[in-house]
């Protein structure tokens, strides 16, 4: 076999494939349908140009199709015959937004159809591009099935057959539907064309109910996941299934599965979104065995759980995308994401999400392996997930229940309450609790910093006032403890679920792109831990968020980055939003808790987009707290005796820990995102450290001490 070279490839695929690489759908619509007033002619051979648009058919019989025998699918009753001829003509007003067009054919038993005389479908009649005398008869028997519930075949025309044969303007649907033989008791001939439209015009009519947009090949890769005996995916338990993913660039339900090819097990995931018609599930990549399968899922690192993210009210169908992606630009981890779609059963389920469960991984939230024999010294002090949110058992099994007001529910994550022993869930909780009590102290301004990772905390905060979401701080709020030798100190993250995010809540309190969240508890929502607002508004905590609000806006988080990030999103989706809103057909109406309604896909990226370029601009002329050079060399750590100079500095700077009960500590200078660029020993009193060739910038000096004290700084490069 002869290959062609890849780019050569390529370019044939561009010039022949105008479907896979045209303009994408933006909706469906139905030009002709089975119950339109149709011309119609039986008994008798028919004029050998019947078919053509120009035959005139003035002596022909008009009735509302189909036209039949009386058999419940009927409209219009003709006597028993060998065939009836079918004619409509229809008038195009914009042909060149017309990328793709399906004939649905629902008949009994045999037909040939045509477009402007050109023959463009038939089945179960004679000989392509012969068109059936009148006397002809079908194959075989063959039954309708629209009027028992069941779905017409389609036949496909695409962009390039359309071209060849529509004009804009008048155009003319034939059809020849045949019996098998003249003593047969039915004849049905329901018969519907649709277009698929590249923009926001609404020209012809509405499909039918039955219709779902035909899968021209995805550009996202497609998911197919099929459960043992087609069992029912529930809450729970997980049960066993096989998914395939095929990803091949353009794809098609009847390519290879290249992506992944075994087993799973799957559940039904979520809280209210799970009266969503829509599921999410949360499923495990498995071993015939049923043991774990650590694997890479569409180019993320290898592990074995995993959540398919059905958007459903979140009609943008980007979201949660959008906020990760924000989340990763800060330099924490937040989950990857890849939009694919999904089959589950041979049912098409539409557009969604696949991406990572918060988990402790090398790859994810990278923090201590937490194991049953860490229960003293440093090992029990880190590789806690615990987060803020709902008590779904009712119980303080899995989690507890804090002393403050309001009361929240901690819930262990990672380890879960079973993994874990009774030292290591009562040692978080006291943490966790610990923390609230210094946040309920007088002193309550510099007694946190024992406790959290500040710097975690602006860039939770900040990602997470972008978003605006009416469940903030409140539930999916996560954190992680890592161990005393790490730093000890309580990190906030990984972000999750935006679903309610940008605009789409409107219950509580204003979904508008002003005002900040942090501050909706004493006003409309009292369900914030009481820490989130006293916390933000310490003056050297609103301060460093500040400052690194304007390093984000001028790099990552800039306006053109994320709304770039969109459009990216867009493009690699193509046509599968089409196909997600013919499944789910939302587009215009309230789905809880939509705050704004598009009758469009367009119009619902329009308001988001709109909506965070006036949410980032509304944060840019409110900002918290000031930024300038004191602030942000200023040690969070209240009084510590480390001291550095001269600040800032070109070439060296001096390192003073003469006032440290140890003569010699671990050095670690990173950047304001965590990147880590020089480590070393130093020694009391002095050390002289050369940064020449660091850039310039703002940057975290880390000093540990063999037992595990720290304390940070900052010093400015010039």
């Amino acid at each position: 076999m002869t290959f062609l070279p890849k780019i050569l490839t390529v370019f044939l695929l561009l010039c022949i494939s105008p479907i896979l690489y045209g303009q994408s759908i933006n909706h469906w619509e139905t030009i002709v349908k089975n119950t339109d007033t149709w011309l119609y002619y039986t008994g008798s051979e028919p004029a050998s140009n019947w078919m053509q648009p120009n035959f005139d058919a003035k002596n022909w019989t008009e009735g509302q199709g189909g036209f039949g025998y009386g058999d419940n699918d009927d409209n219009t009753i003709i006597s028993s015959t060998t065939a009836v001829y079918i004619r409509k003509v229809f008038y195009l007003i914009d042909t060149s937004v017309i990328r793709y067009a399906i004939l649905h054919a629902d008949y009994d038993d045999g037909f040939v159809a045509y477009l402007n005389g050109v023959e463009i479908a038939r089945n179960n009649i004679g000989t392509p591009g012969t068109p059936p005398t009148y006397s002809s008869l079908a194959n075989t028997y063959k039954e309708a099935t629209l009027y028992s519930g069941g779905k017409p075949e389609d036949y496909p025309l695409d962009q390039a057959t359309l071209k060849s044969i529509t004009k804009q303007g008048t155009n003319t649907l034939a059809i020849q539907i045949h019996n098998q033989s003249l003593s047969s008791s039915d004849l049905s001939s329901n018969f519907f064309l649709s277009l698929g439209v590249t923009d926001q015009s609404k020209n012809y009519r509405p499909t039918p109910n039955w219709f779902t947009a035909p899968n021209l090949g995805s550009t996202l890769p497609i998911v197919v996941i099929t459960t043992i005996n087609n069992a029912e995916i529930t809450n729970e338990p997980k049960i066993s299934a096989h998914m395939g993913i095929i990803d091949h660039g353009i794809n098609l339900l009847t390519d290879t599965y290249n992506g992944y090819d075994g087993a799973i097990a799957i559940e039904i995931r979520g809280a209210s979104s799970q009266s969503f018609p829509k599921k999410n599930y949360g499923f495990e990549t498995q071993l015939a065995d049923g043991n774990n399968n650590n694997v890479s899922i569409l180019g993320m690192p290898s592990e074995n759980d995993w959540v398919l993210h059905g958007p459903y009210s979140d009609k943008s169908l980007l979201r949660n995308a959008l906020a990760y992606h924000m989340g990763t630009s800060t330099g924490r981890y937040a989950p990857r994401t890849q939009l694919c779609e999904v089959y589950i059963n041979a049912d098409y389920k539409g557009v969604y999400i696949m991406t990572e469960r918060i988990k402790r991984d090398k790859n994810r939230v990278d923090i201590a392996n937490l194991k049953p024999e860490d229960i003293a010294g440093d090992e029990l002090t880190g590789g806690y997930i615990v987060q803020i949110d709902r008590d779904d058992l009712s119980s303080n099994i899995d989690g507890w229940y804090n002393n403050t007001s309001p009361t929240k529910f901690y819930s262990y994550h990672d380890p879960k309450a079973e993994e874990l022993e009774d030292v290591q869930r009562e040692y978080i909780k006291s943490y966790i609790t610990s923390f609230e009590s210094s946040m309920s102290d007088a002193e309550y301004y510099w007694k946190f910093k024992n406790f959290v990772d500040v710097s975690s905390w602006v860039d939770y905060f900040l990602v997470t006032e972008i978003g605006k979401h009416i469940d903030a701080y409140k539930l999916s709020f996560y954190m992680h403890k890592v161990k005393n030798s790490d730093g000890g100190k309580l990190h906030f993250g990984p972000l999750w679920d935006f679903n309610l995010a940008f605009g789409n809540f409107d219950y509580a309190c204003s979904p508008d792109p002003t005002g900040w969240t942090y501050q909706f508890q004493g006003t409309c929502d009292n369900s914030h831990p009481f820490w989130v607002k006293k916390m933000t508004d310490i003056s050297e905590v609103s301060n460093l968020i500040n400052c690194r609000w304007q390093q984000l806006r001028n790099g990552q988080l800039h306006t053109d980055s994320l709304i770039q990030f969109i459009d990216d999103k867009i493009t690699e989706m193509g046509d599968a939003p089409a196909r997600n809103f013919e499944k789910w057909k939302i587009l215009g109406q309230y789905v809880w808790p939509n705050d704004y309604v598009g009758n469009s896909y367009q119009e619902e990226v329009l308001f988001l987009k709109n909506w965070l370029t006036t949410r980032l601009s509304w944060m840019d002329s409110n900002m918290l707290g000031t930024c300038d050079t004191p602030a942000t060399t200023r040690d969070i750590s209240r009084g510590s005796p480390v001291a550095i100079f001269p600040n800032p500095a070109a070439n060296h700077v001096f390192i003073d820990i003469s006032e440290l009960e140890y003569t010699d500590a671990n050095l670690f200078i990173y950047s304001q995102i965590g990147q880590e660029y020089m480590s070393q020993k130093i020694q009391a009193p002095v050390t002289k450290l050369n940064i020449v060739n660091l850039v310039q910038g703002v940057y975290i000096l880390k000093i540990v001490s063999e037992s595990g004290k720290m304390y940070i700084t900052k010093f400015i490069k010039q």
